[in-house]
């Protein structure tokens, strides 16, 4: 759920048999795979449309063709809905599950409640299929033990990690304080009634 220091950048290589070959370059944010190969849902789509377009280019520039060159320009700027998801709707849908599954554990869970919901971190975060992003979940569960005592403490442990992914990024923290608003009850505003 974090791509932290993992993305590659425009010499990143794959890996190869042959070590005369010389290293396959790929653009700024491009992740790869274990197996050496892009990962379609480590990376964002700007830098997988970024790749394709390099690739489209080379192949334009190699044939000379009108067709080709405006193929290499007309790369679209946002994922079509009914395209395999990039790692940042991946991301964000994941969230969304996650924090819902919190918003609806019970405040007083029974002993199997609990151990259903730390069984399930666990192959969720083997099973994630963005690889660094799992790794990075992984990690984060060693350091911080998910908390399933209640409803409150595995909501604001996930806020948490939420908020640990969002350093990663870059990206704002949210208000651990205002959890319930956002994914239980709605905004004391009534904007969600």
């Amino acid at each position: 759920m974090a791509d932290d220091t993992r993305h590659f950048d425009a010499t990143a290589t794959e890996p190869s048999a042959a070590s005369d070959q010389p290293p396959k370059k790929f653009p700024k944010g491009v992740v790869l795979g274990k197996d050496g190969k892009p990962c379609r849902t480590c990376t964002s789509f700007a830098s997988w449309a970024a790749q394709t377009k390099e690739k489209t280019k080379h192949d334009a520039d190699a044939a000379h063709s009108p067709a080709a060159i405006a193929t290499a320009t007309a790369t679209p700027r946002t994922l079509p809905a009914d395209c395999p998801p990039d790692v940042e709707q991946l991301g964000r849908s994941t969230w969304t599950l996650l924090h819902s599954i919190a918003a609806t554990y019970p405040e007083q869970p029974s002993r199997g409640q609990q151990s259903d919901l730390l069984g399930f971190v666990g192959l969720f975060s083997r099973l994630y299929p963005c690889w660094v992003c799992a790794e990075d979940f992984r990690g984060y569960i060693r350091r911080e033990v998910p908390r399933v005592g209640s409803r409150r403490e595995f909501s604001q442990w996930l806020c948490a990690a939420h908020n640990d992914v969002n350093r990663k990024l870059g990206k704002p923290e949210f208000d651990c304080s205002r959890w319930d608003e956002r994914w239980r009850t709605g905004w004391k505003d009534g904007r969600c009634d």
